[in-house]
């Protein structure tokens, strides 16, 4: 397994989440073995949230900010937070996910827009 500091070099850009796949049975309930890659070819999968992006950036803009051409050398980018937290189940549409490989694990880089559904150990009465 990954250590933490490894995740720690990789930056998720924007509004997308790092998910780790759950592990796909191998066989049905009736106990039928499936063959390899089945179950990756469905419309929908789930996973654990890695790491999540900083969210949906927003303008910078300032009642006084009458000429936004002028740079004031102030040039933060704000962020708009993502539902998504590391450790959350996602169920996600594979459409719209990238497999990427990481340490010879397998991850899918997941706009926050095809999550369908988040599940959440502890749940937070701020949100």
């Amino acid at each position: 397994m990954n250590s933490e500091t490894d995740f720690d070099k990789l930056i998720v850009v924007g509004d997308r989440v790092l998910i780790k796949p759950k592990s796909t049975p191998e066989k049905t309930r009736g106990g039928l073995f499936l063959p390899p890659g089945y179950t990756e070819k469905e419309a929908i999968q789930s996973g654990y949230v890695v790491k999540v992006g900083p969210g949906y950036p927003i303008p910078n803009i300032q009642d006084d900010d009458f000429e936004p051409w002028k740079k004031t050398g102030k040039d933060e980018t704000r962020y708009l937070p993502l539902q998504a937290r590391t450790g959350d189940l996602a169920i996600f549409l594979q459409k719209g996910a990238i497999e990427v490989f990481y340490h010879n694990e397998r991850y899918f880089i997941v706009p926050h827009n095809s999550i369908l559904l988040l599940e959440r150990d502890e749940f937070d009465q701020e949100d």
